[in-house]
């Protein structure tokens, strides 16, 4: 097929490199234009210090300047993209547009009018798989059903990457870049739209040295590779460099799952990589596994998994909403659960382990609707993806597949001694602990003290907690 012009949409892939919608069109068409839009459905309701708008802004800038360096150009576009994208493509007179899938319900919705739209003016649309090494209904049981467990799903997973290792191949750019649409006369002099004009100011982003764009993923690639071996352990502790910090950049796709992937599964068959590699990779696995589930059973958004958990009474009135207060603002007494709000609060970062923690908390000792935290972690969290983020909740609510049990309920005390021993992390973000031991630091209200300490006492008590949790879920074995 040979186009005379198209329109590539930029979304959750800010990248100019192993990029297949990119990559496609360079193939098909004679010019390439590439479009960056954004969505003001999505923007208007961020805080204005939002520090997802600073990381795209940023990645932007890069994405731009790396066409540009191409020989293309980057337009930037502020509207709703189910008009701004018909409207471009009529405007530039292109014969399609393409994209990579995004997985999520509303964007689906989206695509499909912005796909309508198209096809009425005469144009086509062209949508390819680009954020996941497997999507959809690849990975499926051997009778043909859709996985709701995660051990045999990633079995199959890692069974068909073996059958098919040309699926890690990459998508060349470069040698195809002359193809790219060269700036309209005068282009090159319009600057790309500042914070201020989208409506946004700068966040902490730049204080706390995130690194942003492809430049800043392959930064912390580079960073993490020599630590890969050592994850499997490393991983659980908050207050040790474990993790590979890459997810925000898995979020906007300023890396390719391919080359990663690719890396991890050679050092792997070269016996390198330690424990650590097969570990990380099966978290990789876990996201693509969620992704999955949204797209077979998008009544996760709003609604559980398995839909008999619905019928499970939460708290509410006054008392139940200075719980949550408390919780949101990092005022519950048990100080791993509260230092790992006030770094989300502080970062919009929170670490996997304390994710688990505080989840169970909220649901499990406070009985809060998980929604709720749902919630509040995707208006917090730099690498909020909704797919993950709803399995996340699921899993610690136990209303997700392949959940843990309703009767299995975190104690954030032995959280704490297990994950935290010398409390390191805790004295990072909850300083007025400083001078406890590291025996006293778990809990702190049992520490005789002859002047009050400036902390909350518990708001809950675990053990009493506990039991009216086992009450609550009940219902579930009705």
């Amino acid at each position: 097929m040979k186009l005379n012009s198209s329109l590539v949409w930029l979304r959750r892939d800010l990248r100019v490199f192993d990029h297949v919608a990119l990559h496609q069109a360079l193939q098909d068409s004679e010019r390439v234009y590439c479009v960056f839009v954004y969505d003001t459905t999505i923007l208007a309701g961020l805080p204005r210090r939002d520090r997802r708008v600073d990381f795209i802004h940023a990645s932007i800038a890069e994405v731009a300047a790396e066409l540009q360096q191409l020989g293309g150009h980057l337009i930037v576009r502020h509207a709703d993209p189910a008009a701004a994208i018909p409207a471009l493509a009529a405007e530039l007179g292109v014969d399609a547009v393409y994209c990579n899938h995004d997985y999520e319900p509303q964007a689906i919705a989206r695509d499909d009018a912005v796909a309508q739209s198209l096809r009425a003016d005469g144009r086509q649309f062209f949508s390819y798989k680009d954020q996941v090494i497997f999507e959809k209904s690849e990975v499926l049981s051997q009778t043909g059903g859709v996985f709701s467990v995660f051990t045999p799903y990633k079995n199959a997973w890692l069974k068909k990457l073996e059958a098919d290792p040309s699926v890690l191949a990459p998508y060349h750019i470069e040698p195809h870049a002359a193809r790219l649409a060269p700036p309209p006369a005068g282009a090159q002099a319009q600057p790309l739209p500042t914070l201020a004009e989208l409506g946004f100011e700068p966040s902490n982003l730049a204080e706390m040295k995130i690194p942003t764009g492809m430049s800043g993923a392959a930064q912390l690639w580079e960073d993490f590779l020599p630590r890969i071996a050592s994850y499997k352990d490393a991983r659980d502790y908050p207050a040790v460099k474990g993790p590979s910090y890459l997810s925000i950049h898995f979020r906007f796709g300023t890396l390719s799952v391919r080359h990663l992937v690719r890396t991890v599964v050679d050092l792997m068959a070269r016996g390198a990589g330690g424990e650590g590699a097969p570990v990380w990779l099966a978290e990789l696995i876990w996201r693509e596994f969620y992704a999955m589930i949204l797209f077979h059973n998008p009544h996760v958004v709003g609604g559980a998994y398995k839909p008999a958990y619905d019928a499970i009474q939460w708290e509410t009135g006054p008392q139940a909403e200075e719980l949550f207060a408390a919780w949101c603002e990092g005022r519950t007494g048990y100080p791993l659960v509260d230092a790992a709000m006030a770094q989300l609060n502080q970062t919009g970062y929170m670490h996997n382990r304390l994710r688990m923690v505080t989840a169970c908390f909220l649901i499990k000792d406070l009985g809060i609707d998980w929604r709720r935290g749902e919630e509040y972690f995707a208006l917090h969290l730099n690498d909020f993806d909704l797919a993950s983020n709803n399995g996340g909740w699921q899993w610690a609510s136990s209303s997700g597949c392949d959940a843990q049990p309703y009767f299995r309920i975190f104690n954030p005390i032995t959280q704490s001694e297990k994950f935290d021993s010398t409390g390191k992390f805790i004295r990072r973000y909850l300083p007025q602990l400083k001078d406890l031991s590291d025996k006293e630091i778990h809990a702190p209200w049992l520490v005789p003290r002859m002047l009050p300490l400036d902390y909350p006492d518990p708001i809950v008590m675990h053990d009493e907690a506990r039991k009216r949790t086992l009450e609550r879920y009940a219902v579930v074995k009705k």
